[in-house]
């Protein structure tokens, strides 16, 4: 982590405003590795040095990943004025200055559907996950309005493995998808999608474009990532160390 200012890291741990950190500097006892600090622009490095207040050491928050199961009729927002947010079921640890500047969602879920969603302060994650060069995998199961016999099943692979093109919906233009990862069928009216892409409604379209619709939409993983299925629709939980490597290091 590079160097940041010292009213900066009290502000984001909720010890106040850039104005109030200024106060606070003056009125309490404010070490950087045990040396008192007056100047809130003192440059501090949150990796290495230790911080404290009164002589309490400050832990300063290192990168957050946080796993979801989310549940239908939920926005993947920050805010939104007429429904519940994904932001809305976190507890108050993370509803401080410094998440409210750096926490965010690593791409987003239609409010329909469910599943596996992920937030962190770690933008380079949220680079490779998203960007379309890494092409980042990720599941979900889906089930139809109609079923589908094993010769049109296999008719929606190939479709789907050599690239489907799609219809325009709402303000998104007509497009190309590219070739899917793979796609199993559980039954004539269920199956696990695996694609690297996030158009806006994609999983939807592509069936639609194959003359069916999706009923129920649930996300299972991202990369190495799988959704905890203890998690009630609606809880989430940290990562645990070997997620989070995996996630950063296998693709």
């Amino acid at each position: 982590m590079s160097l940041e200012r010292l009213d900066k890291i009290l502000s984001h741990q909720g010890l106040g405003t850039r104005k109030g950190i200024r106060k606070l500097l003056r009125t309490c006892e404010v070490t950087v590795n045990g040396q008192q600090v007056f100047d809130p622009s003192f440059s501090v490095n949150p990796d290495k040095d230790v911080i404290a207040v009164d002589g309490e050491e400050l832990f300063v928050q290192k990168n957050v990943y946080l796993m979801m199961n989310k549940m239908p009729g939920v926005v993947s927002a920050n805010k939104d004025g007429l429904h519940q947010t994904v932001f809305d079921f976190l507890d108050d640890q993370y509803r401080t200055p410094y998440f409210e500047e750096k926490l965010h969602l690593v791409g987003r879920l239609d409010i329909d559907t469910e599943g596996l969603i992920l937030f962190t302060t770690d933008g380079a994650m949220t680079h490779k996950i998203t960007s379309p060069k890494t092409h980042f995998p990720k599941s979900y199961l889906v089930q139809l309005e109609k079923p589908e016999n094993e010769e049109r099943q296999k008719n929606i692979y190939d479709e789907f493995k050599k690239g489907i093109h799609i219809p325009p919906e709402a303000n998104d233009p007509e497009a190309d998808c590219k070739p899917i990862h793979d796609l199993v069928w559980n039954s004539q009216t269920e199956c696990i999608l695996t694609i690297s892409e996030g158009k806006f409604h994609q999983v939807k379209r592509m069936f639609r474009a194959c003359g069916n619709e999706v009923v129920f939409l649930k996300r299972l993983s991202i990369g190495a990532l799988v959704l905890d299925e203890n998690l009630k629709k609606g809880e989430y939980r940290e990562l645990t160390p070997s997620e989070v490597e995996n996630l950063l290091n296998i693709w």
